[in-house]
């Protein structure tokens, strides 16, 4: 059955077996992968080595690597306000600090010219109690990424996180607008912006240009206070029908990437990114 976009996962969703999810994933329909997790390892801390070993596996089932979701901007910002303790702050595995984002950002640019990812995934920093006051610090990180990235035929992908200072579309947008380098774009993450207070589907997606939308991370859930509640895709709290008609109507091209999050039932996890898996499968159908 033919699809509006093509559809993709971050591997360690399904599985930390990068076997057992690339298996997964194919079984839904997926046809590329993001790297986040992988060995027990963050995507940053991996070796050459480890590396090809992924590429491999994933090759094998015919999955091309398309982002590198890096934990880069992920920390706290020195000398700015004290961080909102609402939010949880989900590391995955790299506890890294501001001092060590040049040497994460070489490694980072490393790994997406050996894998062949054309998107590099970025943050905004821990989210602090006054955001609005870190703005252009975050503007002036994301404006030097976006330089060196295009050095090396990359983009860098804006992710809007609940835990960071750029969380909402709203915020986005005007991170976009202040930073108008074409290598600086958005993961648009809708559950993200939810959790964060605002309605991301349609006003906040209204507010961002199509143009600067390079990926789509999907998840659900419904939210009670900053704490969410995670749950099977396209039945929770997010309009993903009318998203995703959104998308198709304005001309994105570009993959639309599980990101289960739900626990899945009865703390099943591969079992419930299986269901978000199919569920978003059957929401791309044409």
């Amino acid at each position: 059955m033919p699809q509006l976009f093509p559809i993709a996962a971050i591997t360690d969703e399904f599985s930390p077996d990068l076997e057992a999810a690339a298996r997964s994933m194919a079984e839904v329909g997926m046809t590329a992968a993001e790297l986040r997790m992988v060995f027990g390892k963050n995507i940053i801390d991996l070796t050459n080595e480890e590396l090809d070993r992924a590429m491999s596996i994933l090759s094998n089932r015919g999955f091309k690597i398309i982002s590198i979701a890096s934990p880069l901007l992920k920390c706290v910002l020195p000398d700015a306000p004290v961080v909102d303790k609402r939010f949880q702050q989900d590391v995955f595995a790299s506890a890294h600090t501001y001092e060590d984002q040049p040497r994460l950002t070489e490694r980072a640019f490393e790994i997406a010219k050996r894998t062949g990812a054309n998107i590099l995934r970025v943050f905004s920093y821990w989210r602090t109690v006054e955001p609005e006051k870190c703005f252009d610090r975050v503007v002036a990180a994301l404006g030097s990424l976006a330089e060196r990235a295009a050095k090396h035929d990359v983009i860098i992908g804006l992710e809007n996180e609940q835990a960071c200072n750029i969380a909402t579309a709203a915020e986005t947008a005007r991170v976009l607008a202040a930073v108008s380098h074409p290598h600086l774009k958005v993961v648009w993450d809708p559950c993200n912006a939810l959790v964060s207070g605002e309605n991301p589907f349609p006003d906040g997606y209204r507010l961002l240009p199509i143009s600067r939308i390079v990926h789509v991370h999907a998840k659900d859930c419904f939210v009670e206070g900053p704490t969410p509640r995670f749950g099977p895709f396209g039945e929770c709290g997010i309009d993903w029908k009318g998203q995703i008609e959104a998308l198709r109507a304005d001309g994105y091209k570009g993959f639309i990437s599980l990101e289960t999050h739900w626990p899945g039932p009865g703390g099943d996890k591969h079992k419930g990114s299986m269901i978000c898996g199919r569920n978003l499968k059957a929401l791309v159908a044409a």
